[in-house]
């Protein structure tokens, strides 16, 4: 049994799969004080609910932009489960050619994405991921990671927007009815949830002026749902897109490992 776990800034995914792909998954929050014997508890806990355990896992691969998450994610598969985690970084051979000036600057979990859009969407393509920033990843035709760019993710953007405006209060990320607010709360989630949509939109046009017209536009991530409701140019809505990364890169490197 193969856990795959994918660490984001904010929230942290984690899957299993079993012989037949991917059996379920979970989403917490990312917590960057959690020992490894944390992860253990709370790994085993997702486990049981699907009438599995720790001793089960005979496989691990680990995406991550915290490291000291990673670290303990390390730790626990080496002390508590005995075996090597193939953590995904530039040295890892995912299969496709990164074009980035330096490939070590690229997040692991971006390689990841592209190469889940890739087998599963094909070239060329955009991958938008929702997180923690917002980044739009471009894949050429010819199957190459070319780069992309880093936008404030939505919550960030709308936790700068309430902790600067002493008058404005949180209110929930969900779309309104009119882009034209008739009061504060959905003046601020237009703003908010319609405004990311169209800067979705504007980049996809910059990306596929340099990509192609016919480059598919993938979106994943934990708030992709509402705003790919208000974008014209998103083709497909993936959330499970990286673990589905996670499990072909694993795949690529178990026999060498």
């Amino acid at each position: 049994m193969l856990l795959g776990i994918d660490v984001g800034n904010t929230q942290t995914v984690i899957g299993v799969f079993d012989e037949e792909g991917l059996e379920d998954h979970w989403r917490i929050s990312t917590e960057r004080g959690r020992t490894a014997d944390e992860m253990a508890l709370a790994l085993g806990g997702f486990l049981a609910f699907v009438g599995h355990s720790l001793k089960q896992v005979d496989g691990m691969i680990i995406s991550s932009v915290v490291p000291e998450s990673t670290s303990a994610l390390v730790h626990m598969a080496r002390d508590i489960l005995e075996l090597e985690p193939l953590v995904v970084n530039s040295d890892t051979d995912t299969g496709i050619p990164v074009l980035y000036e330096d490939p070590k600057h690229v997040g692991a979990d971006r390689l990841v994405n592209a190469v889940a859009a890739i087998h599963k969407y094909g070239a060329p393509c955009i991958v938008v991921d929702f997180g923690t920033a917002t980044t739009w990843d471009a894949i050429d035709r010819e199957g190459r990671y070319v780069g992309g760019t880093i936008a404030p993710g939505v919550e960030i953007s709308a936790d700068a927007l309430f902790r600067q405006a002493a008058r404005l209060s949180r209110v929930d990320l969900v779309a309104p009815d009119n882009a034209i607010g008739r009061n504060t709360v959905e003046s601020i989630q237009s703003g908010i949830i319609n405004g990311t949509a169209g800067t979705v939109d504007r980049l996809v046009e910059l990306f596929k002026g340099e990509l192609g017209d016919d480059a598919r536009v993938v979106a994943t991530g934990g708030l992709a749902e509402v705003v790919v409701e208000q974008s014209k140019t998103v083709d497909v809505l993936d959330p499970l897109l990286t673990l589905d990364g996670l499990k072909l890169i694993y795949d690529r490197n178990k026999v060498e490992r």
